[in-house]
């Protein structure tokens, strides 16, 4: 279990060059942007323009602050996404296109290689005590707004961590429950990656 602040997050230009990146995990380690497994990032779009192509990889999006994106993919029906948005899941191969619904957005990016892995995202409101089950062996939880604090395996505050705003936990071990506290209430994402059984 680590966390992530989001003030340590490494910063990379699009693969477009279109804009700037933070990127908040990769693997497998040491892995760059043309041959990784899977890879999380927060991307600030201040002007309508296309997405990367990432042929091979599966991906979901999420809109984590400003008033959100129309987003246009390959031919379908454009969709509105905002903060309140659950995640949109596409193919890194198709063409998609942003356009602002208001001011520049951060969004959340999830990307996976389809012939190895898979990935899911759970958009979670939190109030006061929630309860999370983990059960994949690679999670990451992204705080999106307020705060969290984590009660981590064994209890108490001692083993307490503290997730602000766009911070992450990077969780990599057997499957568990999360015990998460808040003062109000906080929205977070739980990513979970796993391997890809072949055949099904």
């Amino acid at each position: 279990m680590r966390v992530l602040r989001a003030d340590e997050y490494r910063s990379m230009p699009w693969r477009n060059g279109g804009g700037e990146t933070a990127e908040v995990a990769i693997g497998p380690a040491g892995a760059t942007i043309q041959d990784f497994d899977w890879r999380v990032s927060m991307a600030r779009v201040e002007a309508d323009g296309p997405f990367s192509n990432f042929p091979g990889k599966d991906r979901m999006l999420m809109i984590l602050r400003g008033d959100g994106i129309k987003l246009l993919i390959a031919d379908d029906a454009p969709v509105d996404l905002t903060r309140e948005s659950e995640p949109i899941a596409f193919s890194g191969d198709a063409s998609a296109r942003a356009t602002l619904l208001g001011g520049a957005v951060i969004d959340l990016n999830v990307m996976t290689d389809r012939t190895r892995l898979t990935h899911t995202v759970r958009r979670i409101v939190a109030r006061r005590r929630t309860e999370l089950a983990v059960d994949a062996p690679l999670a990451l939880l992204v705080c999106a707004e307020g705060e969290l604090q984590i009660e981590t395996p064994g209890g108490g505050n001692a083993s307490a961590v503290e997730l602000m705003g766009l911070d992450a936990l990077l969780l990599e071990r057997e499957p568990n429950t999360l015990s998460i506290f808040t003062h109000g209430s906080a929205l977070a994402y739980l990513i979970e990656i796993r391997g890809r059984i072949v055949g099904r």
